[in-house]
């Protein structure tokens, strides 16, 4: 990791804090740790480092309380958690609103369900305000700040207004859309000149890099973009802004070493004791529209109708993590897929002998999870359009013996990083997807260890702590030729080459 004057703070600024706070059945507050990359990643070097994470604790309730339960549980951690205060209303309007309904589809290339309701917009500034005042008041002139994700792109403007002149990143965590989609935002411009009030801006790949680019370079007036490599800048007036490529990966050692421990390994002998004698294919999804459940079911069920050969031989095992439950379209959303389940179990069962999918919708302890990455195959991650997804990672890192097969959608952002093993395929290709399933389950084990075998060896490398590092390096290097671009991130095809 780079060195750092004793000074110099990180301070984090995520929607959320890295913990889960909320009132038990006795009434008294209960914080448990969250969870995630982020977490995993930037809890270790707040704590080496010393720093402040500023965030939504979770609840509307009065803060006061709130901060001091904070500051108690944490006192010996090294680092502060600081809780910014939100009413229903805001959290309705600015997460569930702003946020949810018009970045994330639009991003996401998913436009038409967008709602452009111009109070969002007006809830969503006043709310990146808020934070700004409360990281005004926790930050010193020398504190890097660093701002998490899509529901804080205005927060360097708030705090320039404010008078701040620390410097200031911002890294986007889901994808950033091509211009023609973007143009379709009402508030295009001032969201553009709110991003180019950072210091470095970060993204997922190349790709959502280029994006940015184009939109900067058609849309604002005075400025120029250039050098080449993972770090470029554009010089907007008399300020210079550093655009990179960072993509966010995982703790790969933590995961081969959970992977391997004695909980996992049982469930996995479990798995196979009741499931025998087929291949299992895991498709593991938060419930949300971008992760292409749907698609995913069509593409199976198209498997099961042109290659006969797998039936009885392969199970699909679809788990979905419940999300955002309360929104009509992540119910309606739900019973689709449980519906399309429901028709291809009916369409293809054979009585006592074979069931093609397992349903299950539910969160998972770390343990399954594990279980399942490591007893499954073959891995279906298809999301229509995905910022990264550590999923594919975590699945790679957890296949221990090397024999497993990623299939992976060519939308996700993993795949610029993951395409010299995994079987890319089209989501929107139901065919494509169901030929890649056969491909995978007649593949080879030499072939299987090659392709997973490469695409570890990259995780290994661009591991969690290889991204936080290049970041903050990034933010302080004065020659950035030293970051040319990472080789396993250049594309095959120029779909993801920028144009600079």
């Amino acid at each position: 990791m780079i060195s750092q004057t004793p000074k110099e703070r990180l301070i984090v600024v995520s929607n959320r804090l890295p913990f889960v706070v909320r009132k038990g059945s006795d009434k008294q507050w209960k914080i448990t740790p969250g969870s995630g990359g982020l977490v995993t990643a930037l809890l270790p070097v707040l704590r080496d480092r010393g720093g402040i994470w500023i965030g939504w604790p979770g609840t509307t309730d009065k803060i006061d309380d709130i901060s001091q339960v904070l500051a108690d549980s944490n006192r010996d951690a090294g680092y502060a958690l600081v809780p910014v205060a939100l009413t229903d209303d805001e959290v309705h309007k600015f997460y569930q609103g702003f946020s949810n309904e018009v970045i994330w589809p639009l991003f996401h290339d998913l436009q038409s369900h967008c709602n452009f309701d111009p109070s969002y917009w007006q809830v969503y500034k006043e709310v990146n305000h808020k934070y700004a005042q409360v990281i005004a008041r926790q930050s010193k002139e020398n504190d890097f700040i660093w701002v998490h994700d899509y529901h804080l792109m205005n927060v360097a403007t708030e705090l320039r207004h404010l008078g701040v002149r620390s410097r200031i990143g911002f890294f986007l965590h889901i994808p950033f859309p091509s211009l023609d989609i973007f143009l379709k935002l009402p508030w295009r411009f001032e969201l553009l000149h709110a991003l180019l009030d950072y210091d470095l801006i970060g993204f997922q790949t190349l790709r959502d890099r280029r994006n940015f680019v184009q939109c900067i370079r058609a849309m604002v007036k005075h400025v120029t973009v250039q050098g080449k490599g993972q770090v470029l800048t554009a010089n907007v007036g008399d300020r210079e802004v550093r655009i990179g490529a960072f993509s966010i990966s995982i703790d790969y050692n933590t995961f081969i070493e959970e992977a391997t421990g004695a909980e996992v390994i049982e469930k996995v002998r479990q798995l196979h004791g009741v499931l025998p004698d087929r291949q299992l294919i895991l498709g593991v999804d938060r419930l949300d529209y971008t992760k292409g459940i749907p698609n995913r079911l069509e593409a199976f069920r198209n498997a099961l109708v042109r290659y006969p050969e797998l039936h009885r031989r392969i199970t699909l095992i679809q788990i979905v993590v419940p999300s955002r439950e309360d929104i009509p379209k992540y119910h309606d959303l739900r019973t689709t897929i449980e519906q399309m389940v429901g028709h291809i179990n009916g369409e293809f069962t054979k009585f006592g002998r074979w069931v093609p999918i397992h349903y299950m919708f539910r969160n998972l302890t770390r343990v399954e999870l594990l279980a399942y990455y490591r007893a499954c195959e073959i891995a279906l991650v298809t999301p229509l359009k995905d910022g990264m997804n550590l999923v594919a990672k975590e699945y790679c890192a957890s296949s221990i013996k090397e024999e497993n097969v990623l299939i992976l959608s060519e939308f996700a952002g993993a795949a610029a990083q993951l395409q010299n093993g995994a079987l890319l395929v089209n989501p929107y290709d139901i065919e494509g997807v169901a030929d890649a399933i056969y491909q995978a389950f007649v593949m080879d084990k030499a072939e299987r260890q090659g392709r997973m075998r490469r695409m570890r060896r990259s995780i290994s490398k661009y591991n969690i702590f290889w991204w936080v590092d290049s970041f903050l390096r990034a933010a302080i290097a004065k020659d950035l030729s030293a970051f040319p671009l990472m080789e396993d991130y250049v594309p095959k095809t120029d779909i993801d080459v920028p144009v600079i």
